[in-house]
């Protein structure tokens, strides 16, 4: 497989994970003082989900960075799936979470 279809497959599990990850930091801090604030734990998971993005960033550009002609290449391939993937995970992993915890 070339190396940036690697790349953009590997950011689109990413954003699942990150999706799986904030998923449960919302649910949990659900029960805590935050819980009267939703702003505040959406700006949690949105950080969880730019840190996750941050920290593949940095592997991956030294993974990848003598297989593409471009190491901006590296920064762009598959950003857009990237949060796409995030938020369409984050929705579903909270929804099933909710779902299950409340025995509906």
């Amino acid at each position: 497989m070339r190396p940036l279809v690697q790349l953009y497959w590997l950011r689109v599990a990413l954003g699942i994970i990150a999706g799986a990850i904030s998923a449960i930091l919302a649910t949990y801090l659900q029960a805590t003082p935050l819980a009267g604030d939703p702003m505040s734990i959406l700006l949690y998971c949105i950080s969880i989900a730019l840190l996750v993005y941050l920290i593949s960033y940095r592997i991956l550009k030294v993974r990848y960075e003598n297989k593409v002609e471009k190491a901006s290449k590296i920064t762009l391939m598959g950003i857009g799936m990237y949060f796409f993937a995030w938020i369409a995970f984050f929705v579903l992993f909270y929804t099933l979470i909710v779902v299950m915890t409340s025995g509906a």
